[in-house]
């Protein structure tokens, strides 16, 4: 089975008594039995009550699944949890019954989805993932791009001889940037992504073997 992302998600119902839980995770308060269970590692993240426990593998999140299970029922706890799978066309958690695409249609269907996703997110006020940036020869020719994009409705902002562009993917950030380079050969085009905040915290879990 190759390296993949899976991811267990347990939403804690009692938020106050479900941080104990956590902790007990993150500090490694587990009998040897269940450290073992737990695999070669996993990342342990929490958000409030809410914790994920990210492995490579389906059978190591299936027997995360069973322990934090365990867990909860030894400490009086309830809990949802459930078993999802990285889903990299879509950029998207999702349940692990669902497959990942394989054809070129399902692909296309799963990429489909993420942009409209992100372009809701967008008119909702969040940035574009993407930007393309381009460092025109002068004024003049920056000026004239930036209005060819946006007769094409495009996100863009000019300041001086500097334009960017945005895109809600890596695809199309890469076939606006591709487009750029024909239209100005001696421009500098950069496409970079828009970083992500690191997850609120984490701590990676090792079995002592």
């Amino acid at each position: 089975m190759t390296s993949e992302d899976w991811r267990v998600e347990v939403e804690l119902n009692d938020e106050q008594h479900g941080y104990s839980l956590g902790e007990r995770l993150r500090a490694l308060d587990l009998d040897d039995e269940a450290r073992k269970r737990l695999g070669r590692q996993v990342i342990v993240t929490r958000d409030g009550s809410n914790l994920f426990l990210y492995t490579t593998t389906q059978d190591e999140a299936d027997e995360a699944a069973r322990v934090v299970e365990e867990l909860t029922r030894a400490e009086r706890l309830t809990a949802q949890i459930r078993t999802t799978r990285w889903h990299p066309v879509e950029a998207a958690w999702k349940d692990a019954s669902v497959p990942l695409p394989r054809t070129e249609s399902e692909q296309g269907f799963e990429r489909r989805r993420r942009e409209e996703r992100e372009r809701r997110e967008v008119e909702a006020g969040a940035d574009y993932d993407w930007h393309v940036h381009v460092r025109a020869r002068d004024r003049a020719e920056a000026a004239t791009l930036e209005q060819r994009l946006l007769g094409e409705t495009l996100p863009v902002r000019r300041r001086w001889r500097f334009v960017t562009i945005g895109a809600l993917t890596e695809d199309q950030a890469s076939e606006l940037a591709s487009g750029i380079r024909e239209e100005l050969p001696e421009a500098e085009i950069q496409i970079q992504p828009t970083l992500d905040l690191p997850p609120p915290s984490f701590v990676l879990v090792r079995s002592w073997l």
